[in-house]
């Protein structure tokens, strides 16, 4: 039997584009959390420089939870 973990990159430490990232975001967090748009991340992409040092891509494993919770308070008006 061939060991897919071998094969397959963990979808959860690659690298992501942010449209990547929101599309892939959005299709896997229950429904009751907020959606994620490309004005939001690029806001949480400014308030926290750290979670992205020497790369300005996206890895579920290091920004989800904290963009969840982000999310939760983040609310997108129209001037913003």
């Amino acid at each position: 039997m061939i060991d897919k973990s071998k094969i397959m990159p963990d979808v959860n430490t690659v690298g992501a584009t942010t449209a990547a990232f929101v599309a892939y975001y959005n299709e896997n967090v229950p429904e009751i959390f907020p959606r994620a748009t490309i004005r939001a991340l690029h806001k949480f992409k400014t308030a926290h420089p750290a979670l992205f040092k020497g790369s300005n891509e996206w890895t579920i494993d290091k920004h989800r939870k904290k963009l969840m919770d982000w999310l939760a308070s983040y609310k997108e008006d129209e001037e913003s």
